[in-house]
Parts: structure tokens; sequence; C-alpha cells
């Protein structure tokens, strides 16, 4: 079992911790405290989450909550994103059904500017005797 991150033997630990350094006398009083807070927060939660329903109306329910949720996002993956302008990773599955529609004859394309290619650690930095 897992809590907060913490598994049991670190969660007995820490009720211990806090039986000794709060009493006997005072736990009880903290633990209501404890409970009425963690009700409140949860009143609070679903009255905003009846709040957002109300004002949304059916599309509340096609909402997809899970894209929301940052610890999916891998915060190296954006930078890196950033920094090198990749594009995203196009979905697997998309890729297999789609038909493959490349024609006969590609044109040839045009160069790109220097501000446009990836960033080459080994490539001199560019400067204008103009702007400086």
């Amino acid at each position: 079992m897992e809590l907060f991150g913490i598994n049991t033997t670190e969660f007995l630990i820490v009720l211990v911790l806090a039986m000794l350094v709060i009493g006997p006398d005072k736990l009880p009083e903290y633990v209501q405290k404890l409970r009425e807070g963690i009700t409140k927060a949860r009143e609070m939660a679903d009255g905003a989450r009846s709040q957002l329903k109300d004002q949304m109306g059916p599309e509340f329910e096609d909402i997809n909550w899970r894209q929301y949720d940052p610890r999916q996002y891998d915060p190296r993956a954006i930078v890196r994103q950033a920094l090198f302008d990749e594009p995203r990773p196009e979905d697997p599955t998309a890729a297999e059904t789609m038909p493959d529609r490349t024609p006969d004859h590609v044109p040839e394309t045009p160069a790109q500017p220097d501000y446009l290619t990836r960033f080459d650690p080994d490539r001199a930095t560019p400067w204008d005797i103009d702007a400086t």
C-alpha cells in the first residue's frame, strides 16, 4: 500500500513519531482537525466540479481529463522538442492504417535558410559585422 508516496512502514513510523511529539492527550484533537480539513477539501472539489459541469453543460462529459495530468509529460522531451524543433511523434497506429499516397514525381525542395536548420554544435556561430 502506498499513500502520498510513502509505503506502509514509513507511514507507521510517522504515526508513532506524531504520537510521541503531539502526545496522547492532544492527538485526538489533531486527528479531528485533519478529518475536518479533508472533508472541507472534498466538499470544495465537489462544488467546483458541479459548478464546472453546470457551466459547460454536456461538453463536460466529453473532456479527456488525463491529458491535463502533468505527471504524464516528460519535461526533457518538451524542452528537447522546443530547442530542436522536432516534430511531434505521430500515432504509430494511424501510420499503419493510412494508405501510402506518395506521388510518382516528388518536386525538388529548395534549400532551407541557415536559421531554419537544426542546431549543430560543430557549426560556427553566425556573426554579423554590421549588427554589432
